[in-house]
């Protein structure tokens, strides 16, 4: 499933936020009242978001304190000096940022731990693919779930699709007998890290936790790390509480992220269990986990976009060596339908038109407009799917593509003629702007502008 917007686990919160805000910015001067109103309003904001109440007072407590002070309502702009002091104690309460423990002396060792259905076996693989491919790192994967069904062939599969390592399974084989296997061969095949999938069960219970503290006493992980669904709210929360206290946990990774929960379990774990959140899942697939910002999410639940994560999704996504290609093309004013088609594969693999703007400053504000558009995210595949169903020599040169050969691309690629003329139309002005920057060059297009290359 793709994603058609990035956290979308805080979008309630994001818009009844930027209510609130949007109303403070337009008057001249705050008084008291103004301030108190509005933190009023951010407390049922965030209390609806199923932030723990707890985190609610203490967080209205620290803002108003700052809020209240002479230097806000003596300030050139009050209102924007709140989102500040806002959006500063929402980074607080977020826990700032904490990275993964991969720079030690191999073989690092992660221990994945949660109750089942939150994710886990897959976000093991997850983790394991981002950190091979981001860190160079030899990565081994090793379940030692050995009561779900297929827990472990699940994994096996995951690893492979990830293009991991994954331990051979031995049926009959305990949990601590497997750990001191997958320890040995880390050790003796010089892998840099080891991720070690337990079992989950329904609830909390006492064979789980000493099951778990049984495998953590023999690895000795580098990093305990929670797996918990962010659609559980305040459940997840108490589940993180719960391993804390037993296990002790060194950090946090929330699945579904893009789902529609209120998002106040992220908005609580750090303050109620004092474990920072390290990673998130935004979707199902594979590569659909990132980092934990608390800084980026904070301006994001503000409304303020993700500029620095959308330029380093960009750089993940983007392949070089065809972005110079085409780079190449642009100087010699050349773009034809196949660089048209690698836009669109980079496009959505940087999460489609919604993953895009969801990072942009602003959005928040014109969300309902561009649902009130319909902007179809299917409509890249189709366009894809257009291009696709012509023949190379016909890629190569747009201007074949008379009435018949319309109807036969139409039938081949489940479309119809005027969706082509769309992507046609939509060619010939990409098309435009690429010559013209061909003909000013970089140099041109730096002294005269961006706005130089859509002048008529």
């Amino acid at each position: 499933m793709a994603r058609s917007e990035e956290y979308n686990v805080f979008d309630g919160l994001t818009n009844r936020l930027g209510q609130v805000f949007d109303r403070l910015k337009r008057r001249g001067a705050l008084s008291e009242a103004d301030v108190t109103a509005a933190l009023r309003e951010v407390r049922v904001a965030l209390l609806e978001a199923d932030v723990a109440l707890p985190v609610v007072k203490a967080f209205i407590d620290g803002v108003r304190e700052k809020a209240i002070g002479q230097e806000v309502l003596r300030s050139v702009t009050p209102g924007q000096m709140v989102v500040k002091i806002v959006h500063d104690h929402l980074v607080e309460t977020l826990g700032g940022d904490a990275d993964l423990a991969t720079n030690v002396v191999p073989p690092a060792v992660y221990l994945m731990v949660g109750l089942q259905g939150s994710g886990k076996t897959t976000t093991t693989a997850k983790l394991a693919r981002r950190i091979q491919r981001r860190d160079k790192k030899k990565v081994l994967v090793a379940s030692l779930d050995i009561y779900r069904p297929a827990a472990m062939e699940q994994l096996k599969q995951l690893a492979s699709q990830a293009e991991v390592a994954a331990l051979d399974i031995v049926p009959g084989e305990k949990p601590l007998a497997i750990t001191a296997r997958a320890l040995d061969r880390a050790r003796r095949e010089g892998f840099d890290l080891l991720l070690l999938d337990t079992a989950g069960r329904l609830t909390i219970d006492e064979e789980l936790m000493a099951e778990v503290a049984a495998v953590r006493d023999l690895a000795t992980p580098h990093e305990i790390l929670l797996v918990a669904d962010a659609m559980t709210g305040q459940d997840a929360v108490q589940t993180a509480k719960g391993f804390h206290e037993k296990i002790g946990l060194t950090g946090i990774v929330l699945t579904r992220v893009d789902g529609d929960a209120r998002g106040g379990a992220a908005l609580s774990m750090r303050q109620v269990t004092g474990c920072p959140i390290k990673a998130i899942g935004v979707g199902e697939k594979l590569d659909q986990i990132e980092e934990f910002h608390a800084e980026r999410v904070a301006s994001r639940i503000l409304g303020m976009g993700d500029v620095v994560g959308l330029v380093e999704r960009a750089a993940e996504s983007i392949d070089r060596e065809e972005a110079e290609k085409l780079a190449a093309k642009m100087q010699k004013g050349s773009f034809d339908l196949d660089d048209m088609a690698q836009q669109l594969r980079q496009l959505r693999k940087m999460g489609g038109l919604g993953g895009v703007m969801g990072m942009l400053p602003g959005i928040g504000k014109i969300k309902e407009q561009l649902a009130g558009a319909k902007v179809d995210e299917g409509m890249l595949k189709r366009q894809e799917a257009i291009i696709q169903s012509m023949t190379p020599k016909e890629r190569r040169d747009a201007k074949l593509l008379n009435a018949s050969r319309k109807l036969r691309i139409a039938a081949g690629s489940g479309t119809t003629v005027p969706d082509i003329n769309r992507l046609l139309k939509q060619y010939m002005e990409m098309s435009r702007v690429m010559k013209q920057m061909g003909k000013l060059g970089q140099k041109g297009v730096m002294r005269q502008g961006l706005g130089s290359l859509f002048r008529r």
